[in-house]
């Protein structure tokens, strides 16, 4: 891999405690929370504790103030180990960004102390059973009722689900405006008629809660509306580049994992009297795929520096989603390839690789969204 020149030597000494802290607290427990289908929640507060929780948090809220370089370290070191199941990455790139961007000095002040602490897990709820990507047509409404706003309907594929303290939802305040009728409201865990549903069983992400939810007559009052009434999804699209950038943050950091261990598997690997490694097959496989990883880093680093200046677009963040994602389910298939039979095992982290990578076309807008994001652009031009 070529250097890299992102990061100073403060974030490197950053780097060098979130792969501490996560060799330490994680790594060792990673197999068990897959078999319960949860991470354990006090690693939430042992990494708030580090201040590992939304580390661009301003001072004066009681954060670090730090650039969203310190969220790329902490999604790279977390992906380069194959920790699926950290949820950090949506409440720190996505979540917590919703409150500081657009929440009101009442909100920051309840909820942004237990977002850095680990002692308020938040999701955000989007997705629904007949929706998908296509977020203009949610149905769950939240209809204001004197002081009170009361939602009803559901949600699905809500990551940090099981464990959420609060959750964003997405709702239809004026189900007759379309995308303007669409406003963001705060519920929290243990709010009357706010329930849980069961714990997903998915094919990869097997450590991470994702979860069903349901809206029974939630009456939440009007100071849990995020920001204004009727512009959901134009915060919605606002918040979109960074967590399209996170995807491809994870991607390209698992990818880099994977090649690196299959170029170790294949050197010690024998067939045929000779390691796998001098099969010219394999030593072109392993080019192409170093070539094209070394080129996604470059872009990949390109477009943090970007949006740590501010300057990242829409288009830019759904390529960098898309080539990503698509090239590390491409990594993941032929160092699994290189792999054989033993690459079909799940106790080899290639395999994990391959079941927890397919999800990046999926979620953060299907990787179709953002081709018609990046046609419609290419075609106005």
């Amino acid at each position: 891999m070529i250097p890299r020149t992102l990061f100073e030597t403060e974030h490197e000494q950053f780097r060098d405690s979130v792969s501490k802290f996560l060799e330490a607290e994680a790594v060792p427990y990673h197999h068990q929370w897959e078999k319960d289908g949860q991470i354990d929640r006090a690693l939430w507060q042992k990494a708030g504790a580090m201040g590992f929780l939304a580390p661009g948090t301003a001072e004066n809220l009681g954060g670090l103030g730090l650039d969203f370089r310190y969220n790329a370290i902490l999604d790279e070191e977390t992906a380069r180990r194959g920790l699926s199941g950290i949820g950090f990455g949506l409440h720190s790139d996505i979540t917590v960004p919703y409150l500081l961007n657009i929440g009101n000095q009442a909100q920051l002040e309840k909820y942004i102390p237990g977002c850095l602490s680990g002692d308020i897990i938040t999701a955000i709820a989007m997705t629904e059973p007949g929706t998908g990507s296509d977020l203009q047509s949610i149905k769950t409404t939240a209809i204001r009722d004197g002081d009170d706003y009361v939602i009803n309907g559901s949600k699905t594929f809500i990551t940090n689900g099981q464990l959420a303290d609060l959750v964003i939802v997405v709702c239809k305040t004026d189900p007759s405006a379309g995308a303007a009728g669409t406003s963001l409201l705060l519920v929290e865990a243990g709010t009357p008629g706010f329930e849980k549903g069961k714990n997903l069983e998915k094919l990869g992400l097997k450590a991470q809660d994702t979860s069903e939810l349901f809206f029974n007559d939630v009456r939440v009052p009007k100071e849990n509306l995020l920001g204004e009434e009727g512009k959901g999804f134009i915060y919605l699209m606002q918040e979109l580049p960074q967590e399209r950038l996170s995807i491809a943050i994870g991607c390209t950091a698992g990818m880099e994992s994977v090649l690196a261990g299959t170029v170790d598997y294949v050197q010690e690997r024998q067939a045929f009297g000779q390691p796998i490694a001098s099969f010219q097959n394999t030593q072109f496989k392993l080019a192409e795929l170093d070539a094209e990883v070394t080129a996604m880093r470059v872009f990949v680093d390109r477009c943090i520096e970007l949006h740590v200046a501010g300057k990242l677009d829409t288009v830019t963040a759904s390529k960098a989603k898309l080539l990503s994602s698509e090239l590390m389910n491409r990594v993941a298939d032929e160092c699994l390839q290189l792999h054989g039979g033993y690459g079909y095992m799940w106790e080899y982290p290639v395999a994990r690789a391959y079941a927890d990578s397919r999800i990046n076309r999926i979620y953060g807008g299907t990787n179709e969204i953002m081709k018609l994001i990046i046609a419609r652009k290419l075609l106005q031009s």
